[in-house]
């Protein structure tokens, strides 16, 4: 039998932009990305903790240690600049590997998105 695990998240970071006329995704700062091992094209889920929005896009790499957090196409539409979200991605492990499976969880910094 196979599950479905936290495979990374990227806890309460502030939204740096929403771009309406970007084909869709997110952009994340390439440093996040690195941290909670997430790669380009990656689907995420992005859950909005101030309007409780919860959707799933894909990653775009962004410049490393800029602190970028974008939302661009119709994803923009779901947040607006200096929100705090979660972004997680999950991975399909068999259940007893998922048992002792550990996540690649980061805590940045809510005031500029740096790595603490």
């Amino acid at each position: 039998m196979q599950i479905q695990v936290v495979k990374s998240k990227i806890h309460r970071v502030k939204v740096t932009g929403a771009d309406l006329n970007y084909i869709g995704s997110i952009t994340i700062d390439e440093a996040l990305m690195e941290a909670a091992n997430l790669i380009e094209g990656e689907k995420v889920s992005i859950v909005n903790i101030n309007n409780g929005e919860r959707f799933d896009t894909y990653v775009i790499v962004g410049e490393k240690n800029s602190g970028e957090i974008t939302l661009n196409g119709p994803a923009a539409r779901k947040v607006q600049k200096e929100d705090i979200i979660i972004i997680i991605s999950y991975a399909t492990l068999d259940f007893e590997e998922a048992k002792t499976f550990k996540p690649w969880i980061v805590f940045p910094n809510e005031n500029d998105n740096s790595l603490m």
